[in-house]
């Protein structure tokens, strides 16, 4: 399971058992996006190529509010 925490300068992952940090910019860069517009699941498919997102969509902007 690939765990996503928000905050506004960037989104701290644990991914198989993995600890790293995805800085704005270079989420911005990936996803081709300003930080706040980009959403949970975007994030989610750089992580895991073949992730399967469930529920809806969220913007960073929303959840970091």
């Amino acid at each position: 399971m690939t765990v996503l925490s928000f905050d506004e300068s960037g989104v701290d992952v644990v991914y198989e058992g993995t600890e790293f940090r995805l800085e704005k910019s270079l989420v911005e860069e990936a996803i081709g996006k300003s930080y706040p517009d980009v959403t949970d699941h975007e994030v989610l498919n750089i992580v895991e190529k073949d992730s399967q997102p469930t529920g809806e969509p969220r913007r960073i902007g929303d959840i970091v509010r």
